[in-house]
């Protein structure tokens, strides 16, 4: 009797009562168990089916190779043989599977790489769309209103409606939730923030000098009118009275781009901290936004013309979707930065008064603009309404910065600085560096909200503390230009530099000395 799984004389047999074989109850019980059926028909099979059969106990006798050297050193040949046979076999089995497998990343490698390229070739016919549609005019009374006018431009593009204004889209309801759900992430993010250890010390900022400068913009044209540093890289970028944007490498020391378009002297500079895109306004009465190659140039992706005087100033929305822009005809534009599309413009075209100015509060949902009449004004994004408005300065407001703490807003004109407590809506301090005649041109609070500088006919830092205690005087940086006119000035990364714009070409730094810097590193 042989069993029917192993061809061997059970030790112990066993019967099916469906098909009458015989199995070794070991085998066949563990094969039940695991599938339930019978190994050769394939039936259902449980061990209630299977039979013992009993057999006499007969001793196995041993094989004649067993029964001799020679016979069992053939055995253990023809053993080594078939293990040699099998190990050459899996081997040759990994290395198809490894093909396979090498084969399958390739394959998915490739379908990656063309799912990326036909989401930029979507991307960029988007774009092509929405510029089409924007250049195309859609009728021909609009056309015709594209007639320059008085040295002001009129519309040139978009549907006019009965009142003779622009048809805008408007912030849709998914817009405003994105700008909700932002400003609600961003305050719970304020609220648990600290100051980062690596922050510069008093004593730091105390010793900084100027450690270089560079002259960035035409000699014919001097002015460097406006000053942005990427948050990310150490990218500082320029706007000058020569038309043209400049991004310059600090750590480098060496200019990576110039970027030339504007007709006139470009009075902001803003990076947005996404895509490479990057945005100029200019005197021009147009912002262009410009997106970085991969051969480190930039390239201009849109030509807004939505205002029909000088752009004053560019600030970029936290979700860095999404920007507003400045203008002295007295209106404010909100864009969003993918389409480059005006999604709403607001204010009413004044030939007496005009936004000098322009900021968002870090949340998002305010926005806060200077006039040249010395009054600043805060918006709620959302519904574009005037919430607040804030007077007491003379001449037009030259900056706005908001403190990265949500509580404090400061304000720069003719008679200096003035602090805003956003909570009471008062102003609670205020700062006349310079005499009457000299007006502070630029203010800015550094990223943890612990420094705040102002410059004027030279620049100076204070100590930010809280309405009550004093704003305590740091450092003076004398102005190097020779020209008396500071117009702007940032803060970098932990406050270890200040990037200085001033009247002349160059873009000045300053910071701790080279041998100071690298102690403070390394403590």
């Amino acid at each position: 009797m042989m069993c029917s799984l192993s061809n061997e004389v059970p030790d112990d047999p066993v019967v099916s009562k469906k098909s009458g074989l015989l199995f070794s109850r070991r085998l066949v019980e563990q094969h039940i168990k695991e599938y339930g059926k019978c190994p050769i028909t394939k039936e259902e099979l449980t061990l209630d089916d299977l039979l013992p059969v009993k057999t006499n106990k007969v001793a196995k006798p041993r094989p004649l190779q067993a029964a001799s050297i020679p016979g069992l050193l053939g055995m253990f040949q023809n053993e080594w043989d078939a293990l040699m046979l099998s190990n050459f076999s899996l081997e040759q089995q990994l290395h198809t599977a490894r093909q396979e497998l090498s084969h399958a990343l390739y394959q998915h490698d490739a379908a990656c790489r063309v799912i990326a390229r036909l989401k930029k070739e979507r991307d960029e016919a988007r774009m092509i769309l929405a510029q089409a549609e924007r250049q195309i005019p859609l009728t021909t009374a609009s056309a015709a209103n594209s007639v320059v006018s008085n040295g002001k431009r009129a519309a040139e593009d978009g549907e006019m409606g009965p009142d003779g204004k622009k048809i805008r889209p408007g912030i849709n309801p998914v817009m405003i939730q994105e700008l909700t759900e932002c400003n609600s992430s961003l305050s719970k993010q304020r609220k648990s923030r600290q100051i980062p250890s690596t922050l510069a010390t008093i004593d730091a900022v105390e010793r900084y000098t100027q450690v270089s400068s560079h002259p960035l913009h035409k000699t014919n044209k001097p002015g460097v009118l406006s000053v942005d540093i990427h948050p990310t890289k150490d990218v500082i970028a320029t706007g000058g009275v020569d038309t043209n944007a400049v991004l310059f490498d600090r750590s480098a020391g060496q200019i990576l781009c110039t970027l030339s378009g504007h007709s006139k002297k470009v009075n902001s500079v803003k990076f947005v901290p996404r895509d490479e895109l990057f945005v100029t306004g200019s005197a021009d009465k147009t912002v262009r936004v410009w997106q970085g190659t991969e051969d480190g140039n930039y390239n201009c992706r849109h030509v807004l013309k939505d205002h029909t005087a000088e752009v004053q100033a560019v600030t970029i929305h936290a979700t860095h979707n999404y920007f507003v822009t400045a203008s002295m005809d007295n209106t404010w534009c909100f864009y969003d930065l993918a389409s480059g599309s005006c999604l709403t413009q607001v204010g009413e075209a004044s030939g007496d008064e005009g936004y000098t100015s322009a900021a968002f509060h870090p949340d998002g949902l305010i926005l806060g603009t200077g006039t040249s009449e010395a009054q600043v004004r805060i918006w709620d994004v959302k519904a574009q309404s005037n919430v607040a408005k804030f007077d007491g300065h003379v001449g037009p407001i030259t900056a706005l910065s908001f403190s990265e703490n949500g509580y404090f807003l400061a304000t720069a004109a003719l008679d200096g600085v003035k602090l805003w407590d956003l909570r009471k809506l008062r102003n609670f301090r205020s700062f006349s560096p310079y005499d009457s005649s000299t007006p502070t041109n630029a203010v800015e609070f550094d990223f943890s909200g612990s420094y705040l500088a102002i410059a004027g006919s030279d620049t100076r830092v204070y100590q930010v503390a809280n309405v009550k205690l004093e704003w305590n005087l740091i450092k003076t940086f004398p102005d190097l230009s020779g020209t008396g006119k500071v117009t702007s000035v940032k803060f970098g990364g932990d406050a270890k530099y200040l990037a200085v714009g001033s009247m002349d070409r160059n873009l000045r730094i300053f910071g701790l000395p080279p041998g100071d810097e690298a102690e403070q590193e390394k403590s």
